[in-house]
């Protein structure tokens, strides 16, 4: 199923990646999630969006290929050699769209079932209006600020008993800053979208530095969202919250209606 966008344009490819090995949460990319498998949502949101025109899964996961054929996207099966927990995920985005041409791609993970409607559709849009390489989401840290991270020296494996605590960086611990509103702003990446060009994603931009990071090339712009705007399953509490969060309208709809009824 390919959606075009407004005015005839060629769209972005969007690739979603959903590879089947978790240690974190097993099978979280097909786990049920707000009344339909994980995978389901991140596939929507693709296919909503009025900036892309062809959605891909790349997937070495039986069901998520079941899924993904049902709701219409084209399936990249993906080899084992780029599925391990070492495999990077440019080496996958680049197999799932196969050539170095044509319109810009946007990186989706499938255990990222809540991000807001227009997320895909600002990084896309910002990508193209900057003629910067790449566009990632990230939202605000909050309390888990790393002007409040410390080194805790001595502790056993288990975590139990506490060692010395010295800052991070420097020798004034938390910075000197004990109010969270004291904290300059600082901004992580969130899981909810990256779009990238080709000429990035293929490492042709020059004077990249080498990594892991290295496909999102030199010019790298951000689109923020806000505490919660994005839910990335990596833990069974991300689960739970996520379910939550999309059961919430109808939870909201049910209560209306029994209200009504009183």
């Amino acid at each position: 199923m390919i959606h075009h966008p407004r005015g005839g344009r060629e769209g972005a490819v969007a690739v979603i990646l959903a590879r089947a090995g978790s240690k974190g949460v097993p099978g979280k990319n097909i786990a049920c999630v707000g009344g339909k498998p994980c995978i389901a949502w991140t596939i929507e949101a693709a296919q909503r969006s009025e900036l892309v025109s062809e959605t891909l899964v790349s997937t070495d996961d039986r069901v998520a290929r079941e899924i993904a054929v049902a709701m219409g996207a084209r399936v990249v099966d993906r080899p084992s050699a780029l599925a391990s927990d070492s495999a990077t995920v440019d080496d996958a985005v680049r197999h799932a769209v196969g050539v170095e041409g044509g319109p810009p791609v946007v990186v989706l993970y499938a255990n990222v079932p809540v991000r807001p409607a227009d997320l895909i559709d600002r990084a896309v849009a910002m990508l193209m209006g900057t003629g910067s390489d790449s566009v990632q989401s990230y939202c605000p840290v909050g309390k888990h600020h790393p002007w409040w991270t410390v080194r805790v020296d001595g502790e056993d494996a288990g975590g139990t008993q506490g060692g010395v605590v010295r800052a991070w960086e420097g020798d004034v611990l938390y910075h000197g800053v004990y109010r969270r509103q004291e904290l300059p702003r600082a901004f992580v990446p969130d899981g909810g979208v990256t779009a990238v060009t080709r000429r990035a994603l293929f490492q042709r931009v020059p004077g990249v530095r080498s990594g892991p990071h290295a496909f999102l090339g030199v010019d790298r712009r951000a689109v923020l969202t806000g505490e919660g705007d994005v839910v990335d399953i990596d833990s069974r509490i991300d689960l739970l919250v996520a379910d939550a969060i999309l059961r919430e309208p109808r939870d909201a709809e049910a209560h209306s209606l029994i209200a009504g009824q009183r």
